[in-house]
């Protein structure tokens, strides 16, 4: 029998609706959101609603050892929705995870390909590796794989320097940035260090993973070109353990990524205050557990960002950002509830009270 005969009963969702905190009533009708009264609807979550978070720097399909089966996948996948993650942008991943786009029960995902690399200057099994002749090829069709995004290595550890070096002389970086342009992608890049910054930024990358090496002049020029930042302040964490790790071997690298993480906090803030779009990421995958967005955004409220400003970096900024709708009239019904006032204490996002996607409680 046809089910258009007997449409889904409509839901309803009632509290403080976030960014603006007025309570409001939320109807659900055929996946969308209505602020029409809808007879008979079944009240599924009373609290504070919040448009569906975003994990801005993600990586599904991965493990420590490359790429991993769809199931595994899934189950990343599933681990993050239920955290309130409804939209990623999966910045490279070693797996081809076009098919979650047909799953309804799983995040919207932004997908950038595979990570751009250097030969034999990234984690093995993780990127596409090439030499410089070959960068705007390997761009281009990464562009052509992904979901308008491409994510570059921008620089890495070089063992023949014992420092970080950029993976890609700017000329050939430039020339990548225009073609992937030229495509309809943008183009992300990590970046550690000072040293790729300058070109990358001048060549109009339109957004920086990490950033620990930017400098007061670095910051306005992303300020003038609308350039973002995701810090991933959870892998920045990290930053002890690798110069730990390099300390014998290359001792300059280990000095390098104590000072960068030294500076990290007045880095990351400087570029906040003077304008810096700043968006969260958890950077999960690899060897980094998923389902832990809210731990990114407690990490940019203790650097120093209002809690206003570090959810909107993982709601509603995020997702305008990523060309998504909130909570207006007519948007998919992508929203998760808290028990209490995630404004008021953020740490209340570690326990969503429902997870609504597309219109669906999914969990």
């Amino acid at each position: 029998m046809d089910d258009a005969m007997f449409p889904s009963p409509a839901l309803h969702v009632t509290g403080p609706v976030l960014p603006h905190g007025e309570v409001e009533d939320l109807w659900i009708v055929d996946g969308r959101i209505t602020r029409e009264p809808q007879r008979g609807a079944e009240t599924v979550a009373r609290g504070w609603i919040v448009p569906g978070l975003v994990d801005a720097h993600c990586h599904l399909g991965m493990d420590e050892g490359g790429a991993v089966s769809e199931a595994e996948t899934e189950a990343q996948a599933v681990v993050d929705r239920d955290a309130g993650a409804l939209l990623i942008r999966d910045c490279g991943s070693a797996a081809d995870t076009s098919w979650v786009h047909e799953r309804d029960d799983l995040p919207r995902l932004l997908r950038a390909g595979r990570h751009v690399a250097r030969s034999r200057r990234y984690i093995r099994n993780y990127a596409d590796e090439v030499e410089p002749a070959g960068l705007v090829e390997a761009v281009v069709a990464q562009a052509r794989r992904s979901d308008g995004w491409v994510k570059v290595v921008g620089d890495w550890i070089s063992r023949e320097d014992g420092d970080l070096t950029p993976s890609f002389p700017p000329a050939d970086l430039a020339a990548a940035i225009e073609a992937a342009h030229a495509e309809g992608a943008k183009v992300t890049a990590h970046c550690f260090g000072p040293d790729v910054l300058p070109g990358a930024i001048e060549a109009g990358i339109d957004c920086i993973e990490h950033g620990t090496g930017l400098d007061e002049t670095l910051i306005a020029a992303m300020v003038a070109r609308g350039t973002a930042l995701v810090p991933t302040v959870m892998q920045l964490d990290k930053f002890p353990g690798h110069a730990a790790a390099g300390e014998a071997k290359f001792p300059a690298y280990a000095a390098r990524m104590r000072d960068l993480y030294a500076r990290m906090p007045a880095t990351l803030m400087a570029a906040h205050e003077a304008g810096v779009a700043m968006y969260a990421g958890s950077d999960s995958g690899g060897v980094t557990r998923h389902g832990n967005l809210a731990g990114e955004v407690l990490a940019l409220h203790e650097l120093g960002m209002s809690t206003y400003d570090a959810l909107g970096a993982a709601s509603w900024r995020a997702r305008t950002w990523l060309g998504f709708d909130g909570l207006e009239d007519g948007a998919s019904a992508d929203l998760v509830v808290y028990d209490a006032d995630p404004l008021a204490d953020l740490s209340v996002l570690r326990r969503p009270a429902r997870v609504v996607l597309r219109g669906r409680v999914v969990a």
